[in-house]
């Protein structure tokens, strides 16, 4: 009996197409941040500030994220930031 063409051996493709896979899940499910423009961010740092997520503090002219306590003093950096927050807070719950 021979033995088998290495170049015909196709057993370890289906773990680089699983591997491959798992990488094209991974990267589908991260939050993309650089999509927000200024419409988009003036909303949901409307929507924080009506749910009470963060404060205005108009003396400073800064925007303060209250579970983080970090002050922002631009509506997109703030919008982006909470972003970046919520799925790196919502990705540990889902670890645990």
């Amino acid at each position: 009996m021979t033995d088998p063409d290495i170049l015909d051996d196709t057993g370890d493709d289906h773990e680089r197409l699983e591997t491959e896979l798992l990488a094209q899940d991974r990267d589908a499910a991260r939050v993309v941040t650089a999509d927000i423009d200024e419409t988009t961010a003036q909303k949901l740092v409307s929507d924080l500030v009506d749910d009470g997520v963060v404060t205005a503090v108009a003396e400073q002219r800064v925007l303060v994220h209250e579970p983080s306590t970090e002050a922002f003093d631009s509506i997109r950096q703030l919008a982006v930031f909470h972003c970046g927050w919520s799925a790196a807070r919502d990705g540990h719950e889902a670890d645990e």
